[in-house]
């Protein structure tokens, strides 16, 4: 028994020590993106010597949005003659096929790829497939959803002016925010994993992540990396990682903003949290070693790529905290110790440390010039709670993954446009 309350102690103490460094983390990235000097995206790069372009859209059952998407590519002001769009039709059963092919009759820029029979379905496979027949030079990818702005499709692709941009990452903006509380609390969501978390990473050239969407990379970099693991759901974060272990990096463009349609249901939310959590974790298994023992990156870029790698395992860390603390009050053991000093620390743990995302989140809301937002902040603790759940079982189903060698499925995020 006496052993048991050592390792349930231990692990309290670890628990705090690590969750202390998020906070150091939340609140360093905060005070960066408010108060410290701001690095320049490549927007004021002029340059006509623009690459050839390859935009590669996912799709599964798209018929709502695919038409959508396809227009506001067409419209897009890159040169056409440097552009060309491949629609990844997955295994689709409803009429995504036929509008894809329609799409492709009228702009012979437009050239689907569908995919059916035997093939593995998954996003990472269909990209896979896609770059065996893509002839751009860069490579930029939206979900399906997603509805891009004119000149971005030229704003991402200026970054590929600096020989060291192995991939570059635009923002994310939900265009529903307003439908309900769940993707009013998403926006707010995003918008401090972008305007704050992302930025700041750029700013103090740490690992700004490719998100998988509304960014690009280029091609033969990434088929010479061996293009994307059918075996990881996280094709994006993977991708991350193979560029900073390989000496390259991601630019970010916090004012390339792209809109996205935000899940409308708590179980659709769910499904696709633990779907990200499932993929990080895979990623985090596979990189964690390498990012440590990385000869390509700074010491302060492998505290950052570790503390992201470790993002989607914390809610499960926190989820085993909570159980170690009921069996400890339940065993009468709940003094760790009896030091004033490491009482102190965990009151203020408690009182200012929990409290760091939220800063992140509301000095967003301020940047973004939405500050009735803030008033929402206090609601934020049920999704908390909310991602806890499903962020550790994303984390279990990778952890069984790992152990049995079994394939990943993809699972689709519902749509909620009309059509």
């Amino acid at each position: 028994m006496g052993v048991l309350i050592f390792l349930l102690k231990t692990y309290m103490v670890f628990l705090m020590l690590f969750l202390f460094l998020y906070l150091i983390r939340h609140y360093f990235f905060t005070l960066n993106r408010a108060l410290g000097k701001q690095r320049l995206y490549y927007q004021d790069v002029l340059d006509e010597d623009l690459p050839t372009v390859s935009v590669l859209v996912p799709m599964h059952n798209e018929e709502k949005v695919a038409r959508h998407i396809l227009d506001l590519l067409i419209a897009s002001d890159y040169p056409k003659e440097k552009l060309e769009i491949i629609p990844i039709n997955d295994h689709s059963t409803d009429k995504t096929k036929e509008i894809l092919n329609e799409y492709a009759q009228k702009h012979p820029f437009i050239k689907p790829l569908h995919r059916y029979g035997d093939l593995p379905r998954g996003k990472q496979n269909g990209l896979n497939d896609a770059l065996k027949i893509a002839k751009g030079e860069v490579i930029i990818v939206y979900d399906a959803d997603y509805l891009p702005p004119k000149g971005q499709i030229r704003i991402l692709a200026t970054a590929f002016k600096d020989p060291q941009v192995g991939a570059v990452m635009g923002r994310v903006v939900p265009i529903n925010a307003g439908k309900n509380l769940l993707t009013r609390l998403l926006d707010m969501e995003r918008s401090g994993g972008y305007q704050v978390d992302q930025q700041a990473r750029y700013n103090l050239n740490l690992i700004p992540q490719f998100g998988g969407t509304v960014g690009g990379f280029r091609k033969n970099l990434v088929v010479n990396l061996g293009g994307f693991d059918a075996r990881i759901l996280a094709e994006d974060t993977e991708l991350t990682y193979k560029l900073y272990l390989n000496g390259y990096k991601v630019a970010y463009a916090n004012s390339a903003e792209c809109y996205e349609e935000a899940p409308e249901d708590w179980n659709v939310r769910a499904r696709q949290l633990r779907r990200w959590s499932r993929g990080h974790n895979q990623v985090m298994f596979k990189y964690l070693l390498p990012t440590l023992l990385s000869k390509k990156l700074s010491f302060w870029q492998k505290v950052d790529g570790l503390l992201l790698l470790t993002v989607y395992m914390q809610p499960f860390m926190i989820f085993l905290g909570l159980l170690d603390s009921l069996l400890l009050f339940f065993l009468g053991e709940m003094e760790i110790t009896s030091s004033y000093l490491f009482l102190l620390f965990i009151f203020a743990h408690n009182s200012f440390g929990n409290f760091a995302p939220f800063f992140e989140v509301g000095t967003a809301l301020v940047l973004d010039g939405v500050m009735e937002r803030v008033f929402l902040l206090p609601l934020m603790f049920f999704e908390f709670i909310f991602n806890i759940i499903y962020a550790s079982l994303g984390f279990i189903d990778a952890l069984i993954d790992l152990i049995m060698k079994r394939t990943v499925i993809w699972q689709k995020t519902e749509r909620f446009r009309n059509v």
